[in-house]
């Protein structure tokens, strides 16, 4: 048998199959599982902030599928590295666990392999982290091949350092994918050379996507049409802006992380400038560096576009929290720089006292599900552009310069004078520097 068959077939049993079992596992998962909810507050944390945390944990906890037995958060004075809690509170927690017949816990905080170790062994029930909670939402609503291989990645460098976890399955429903109870020194060795072999696996093809983006990415720009991402804090409405100004006909529900795969829409704003509208992921808080390492590619969008929509739920009464949530997740993607429009979305589902504009005073309202101010969303879209275009006048015999800005820019307007050419448009920097002896200082609004 030729050799690139047989490493075609070995390729397929170490990462394809693994992958395949886990899809069927994650449907088996969302079904009759019982989970305990634990909220931690420490001395940090506002009772406020304490209760949006809870109810947010309830919210992701829904959109699993898991069925909630009981919810509780416990004070924490100061961390203890066996449970992250004192050992008394942690042994109360098991056995309310137990009473309740639980099929596992959910924390509301971050834990360290060791500890989840620690509490699985006190409990004998699987013991999730916010991590792990959000990552299994994210394999569920994977879609795509694009995004089934970035949740994968985020899955498996989370897994590898827990060989041992019980992944909320008992060792009955994962059938020791990543190593399961009674496992020996032998079979956890095995299992950590599978999956650093799947992460390597995927890395390379995470590299080729990248690079697939980037070549996009470049043709977009030397076509000169303006980016506007959409952003936000998930389940705000991005989706359902998208689908309602271009038809994309995206996946949108009242669900959190409904979409994960950047979508891109060309759309023609009122006076006839084109844009590429970018549906992107949600953010949440407390995100998993994981997830925001494997969808690297994907943000990238956002950091590399001329113009952010972030856009608010305006009816969510954490709508404050979310908007600096969004804005620490852009500042972490470098991408705090970038001229952004606030956009206050599901105003249909506020009474006229109830309106944000003293919060947010330069935004601007809209309702996706009615259409309403998605005009006015243009106008103001297509206004703040035209305060990043540049103006060229050059000489009148230069039209091979003009033909350049055709080329490599998007031109917005052109005037042919008797002793020049004048071009209002949008280039590239390295078009923009070729250009700078014949550019008019300042923009068409000064």
């Amino acid at each position: 048998m030729p050799f690139y068959i047989i490493s075609a077939i070995y390729n397929w049993i170490i990462y394809y199959i693994p992958v395949l079992c886990y899809k069927v596992t994650m449907q088996e998962l969302s079904r009759n599982v019982r989970a305990f909810l634990v909220g931690i507050k420490d001395e940090k944390l506002s009772r406020e902030e304490v209760n949006s945390l809870a109810r947010e944990l309830e919210s992701l906890a829904n959109t699993l599928g898991l069925e909630i037995v009981s919810q509780e958060t416990v004070h924490v004075r100061e961390s203890h590295a066996q449970y992250g809690i004192g050992t008394g509170k942690a042994e109360e927690l098991a056995q309310k666990a137990a009473s309740l017949e639980a099929d596992c816990i959910v924390l509301d905080q971050n834990i360290s392999p060791s500890q989840q170790r620690n509490w699985e062994e006190l409990s004998g029930i699987p013991v999730i982290d916010r991590q792990e909670l959000i990552i299994q939402i994210f394999a569920s609503r994977a879609r795509t091949r694009e995004a089934e291989l970035q949740v994968s990645m985020a899955e498996l460098v989370y897994s590898l350092p827990r060989l041992r976890h019980k992944y909320i399955d008992l060792s009955r429903q994962r059938g020791g994918r990543y190593g399961t109870r009674g496992s020996g020194e032998t079979r956890l060795e095995t299992d950590r050379r599978r999956v650093e072999q799947q992460i390597q696996h995927l890395k390379e093809e995470l590299e080729e996507v990248r690079r697939q983006r980037e070549v996009q990415r470049k043709q977009r720009e030397r076509q000169g049409i303006p980016v506007c991402a959409l952003v936000g804090y998930t389940n705000s409405g991005k989706s359902s802006i998208l689908n309602t100004l271009t038809g994309a006909g995206v996946l949108a529900e009242n669900k959190l992380f409904a979409t994960l795969d950047s979508t891109s829409r060309k759309l023609e704003l009122p006076l006839g400038t084109q844009i590429l509208l970018v549906d992107t992921v949600g953010f949440i808080r407390r995100l998993p560096h994981s997830l925001v390492d494997a969808f690297r590619s994907t943000l990238e969008e956002v950091s590399r576009a001329d113009l952010l929509l972030n856009v608010l739920d305006a009816s969510d009464q954490e709508v404050s929290r979310h908007f600096e949530t969004t804005m620490s997740v852009l500042r972490d993607l470098d991408a705090g720089d970038i001229p952004m429009i606030t956009v206050l979305n599901k105003i249909d589902l506020l009474n006229p006292e109830e309106m944000l504009f003293r919060l947010y005073p330069e935004s601007v309202p809209v309702s996706a599900l009615e259409g309403k101010g998605l005009t006015e969303l243009c106008e103001r879209i297509e206004r703040t552009l035209e305060r990043g275009n540049m103006r060229f006048r050059f000489p009148p015999e230069r039209t091979d310069l003009a033909a350049l800005v055709h080329r490599s820019g998007f031109v917005v307007s052109e005037q042919y004078g008797e002793n020049y050419i004048e071009v209002n448009a949008r280039v590239d920097e390295r078009t923009a520097g070729r250009l700078k002896e014949y550019r008019i200082k300042g923009t068409l609004n000064q």
